[in-house]
């Protein structure tokens, strides 16, 4: 049996917790159209309120994430994963609960109703109440909390979060929030019991409080040290992201709600605090990633699959959802901006066995990379990242299925050609990808029909199936391209390669692995209950009812991967495309050679092995 007021009301209705704003917007709603004399703005203030204090988190969340720009500001290294993502779900009960506690007070409190809209004689009282009565009532319940029976069944929730992040702030029990209610309201409600209370004095003191939250919470450091060696008095005044990070780690210090003073003052000022600030502040160098897999963009709307953005969007499989329209300009702008910077951006990273790997995007749309005049931008965009990687001591970078297109840079052979010197470890993963396609392939099979047929993949899909005396119908319009792969298989299997120039030579082949993407009409030619493998790039439309799709080809990464909290595009959890995982092999057998230009037909079943044996796994 839970604690008393440990759990929430309403944690059974999961999102439909929202509805409980219904009332509220019903009110507001009626009182703007439906009222000609004297309006009642106050649900629309709350609710206009509930939902500034939920951005100035969301904000916080989302500075916090864009790595590319606090990587050396963060003060714990380690990534967030799905646990805490999943447990800091509804982090916005607070808001909720606030939201319908000030509709109780308006509506019981008359002299709420008439405070004016700015007074400052009550921000002078509000400040004096909370630093001598908020701050160190806070200070003394936070230590109880950390004692026996409160931290197990309530203060501990708030801890199990591992890196802190602003949505922590909001993760804690029924109790703990009614507690911070009472802490808040006395600054709020003593300056307008004073006769100085204001509109204004609410909202300011509320944002600002949250903001102090989020910020001590952001797992990123903003306040230079500079500032507390030139008035060392402000450390005392003011807390920081560094200090409340020690609480988290080192339980038994630093209790404070925003001022250091009373830890100062009850002796549970933790040493380390101001050395670490100075530490973190300085924006050192963040650790060297060991392996980099350079993504890209596909459309706009995947664009804002990123952590941030909406980080528990990210954190599952990427779907397009009617949310995502509203911000589709904005998203849009932004990606403008990224591509006239011409610099790729780090989105995310993990750690494997010890070592980081990080994911690395180009700032470009899918279509471009079919623009002739926009080759030449995106290579040295690509050639960028793969110089920075090699400057920086990557030992593997890994390009993505578009950033190794055979028409754009042949795979990666440009790069390595352009560059013998290279230290780091260019590879396409296409050895691993095909592994993953023929692996799916049923054993029983006897006869395939292989779109993009001449293309790297269908090139060594064809070889290797001929070997297994697979019958394998060869689409493309180009008979030459079609001899020279056929004039590289045995002398004994070149009978199993045939080859097509219509998709009628497949109309009763029902397995098809799809280099190059089908229209809904082409799809008409398979016979029913055809299975569609694919390595093409957007995948195919799910047309046909009467068939099944198969989806890229990925793998599941190792059972021990750590801070791994965002989903690779349409991928699962965990899940990464096959040419990212043929990168995470390469790096983890230590090979030096470069993976790049026309698949390796003989190291095939030796990537798929390595792949078992390091511990991933086919979906």
């Amino acid at each position: 049996m839970v604690a008393p007021l440990s759990a929430w009301p309403w944690d059974n209705l999961g999102s439909f917790k929202y509805v409980l704003y219904g009332p509220l917007v019903a009110k507001a709603f009626h009182s703007l159209v439906y009222e000609d004399g004297q309006r009642d703005f106050r649900c629309l203030l709350i609710l206009i309120l509930c939902g500034l204090r939920g951005l100035i988190y969301q904000l916080w969340s989302s500075f916090s994430n864009m790595l590319f720009l606090t990587r050396n500001r963060r003060v714990l290294k380690q990534g967030l994963d799905f646990k805490q993502i999943d447990r800091e779900w509804d982090w916005d009960n607070f808001i909720l609960l606030h939201g319908l506690m000030a509709v109780m007070a308006c509506y019981t409190l008359p002299f709420l109703t008439t405070l004016p809209l700015w007074n400052w004689k009550g921000c002078i009282y509000a400040l004096i109440l909370h630093m001598g009565v908020s701050e160190p009532l806070y200070y003394w319940i936070h230590k109880r909390l950390h004692t026996g029976y409160l931290y197990t069944h309530y203060h501990s929730l708030h801890h199990a979060s591992a890196v802190p992040q602003s949505f922590t702030a909001g993760h804690a029990t029924l109790l703990e929030h009614l507690i911070l209610t009472i802490v808040m309201g006395i600054p709020i409600m003593g300056a307008a019991l004073i006769g100085s209370g204001s509109i204004s004095l609410i909202y300011g003191y509320i944002f600002i409080f949250d903001f102090l939250r989020s910020m001590g919470h952001g797992n990123i450091e903003i306040i230079p040290h500079g500032l507390f060696e030139s008035f060392p008095f402000l450390r005392y005044l003011i807390y920081t992201a560094t200090y409340h990070s020690l609480h988290h780690a080192e339980m038994g210090s630093n209790y404070c709600l925003f001022m250091p003073l009373y830890d100062k003052l009850g002796n549970t000022l933790n040493a380390k605090s101001w050395e670490l600030h100075k530490e973190i502040s300085s924006a050192q160098k963040d650790r060297v990633p060991d392996f980099v897999f350079l993504a890209h963009v596909v459309d706009v709307t995947s664009s804002i699959h990123v952590p941030f953005f909406l980080r528990s969007f990210a954190s599952l499989p990427f779907a397009t959802r009617l949310f995502l329209l509203p911000v589709w300009p904005f998203a849009f702008l932004v990606m403008l901006m990224m591509w006239a910077l011409s610099k790729t951006f780090l989105i995310s990273f993990y750690t494997l066995r010890g070592n980081l790997h990080q994911t690395w995007a180009v700032p470009r749309f899918g279509f471009m990379y079919f623009l002739p005049f926009a080759t030449d931008g995106i290579n040295n965009q690509i050639e960028q990242a793969i110089l920075r990687a090699d400057r920086l001591g990557v030992k593997v970078i890994s390009l993505a299925a578009l950033n190794k297109n055979e028409s754009l840079n042949g795979g990666g052979t440009l790069f390595v050609n352009k560059h013998p010197d290279l230290k780091v470890r260019v590879v396409h993963g296409n050895t691993l990808t095909a592994a993953v396609i023929l692996n799916e392939i049923d054993k029983n099979v006897k006869e395939v029909f292989l779109t993009g047929a001449t293309s790297k993949l269908g090139r060594a899909i064809a070889l290797y199936l001929c070997r297994k005396k697979i019958r394998v119908v060869m689409l493309t319009p180009s008979s030459e391209r079609f001899q020279a792969i056929q004039k590289e298989a045995p002398a004994e299997s070149q009978q199993y390669l045939v080859h097509a120039t219509k998709y009628q030579a497949a109309q009763h082949c029902k397995t098809w692995i799809v280099g190059k993407w089908l229209s809904p009409r082409e799809q008409t030619w398979a016979p029913p209950g055809t299975h569609f493998h694919q390595f093409v790039v957007p995948p195919i439309f799910s047309f046909r009812r009467d068939c099944t799709y198969g989806d890229l080809a990925a793998m599941r990464l190792p059972d021990d991967v750590e801070g791994l909290g965002s989903c690779e595009y349409t991928m699962g959890r965990g899940v990464v495309h096959a040419c990212h995982a043929g990168g995470v092999v390469h790096f983890l057998e230590g090979w030096t050679h470069h993976e790049v230009g026309a698949i390796d037909v003989d190291k095939i079943d030796l990537v798929w092995e390595c792949a078992l044996k390091h511990g991933l796994k086919p979906v």
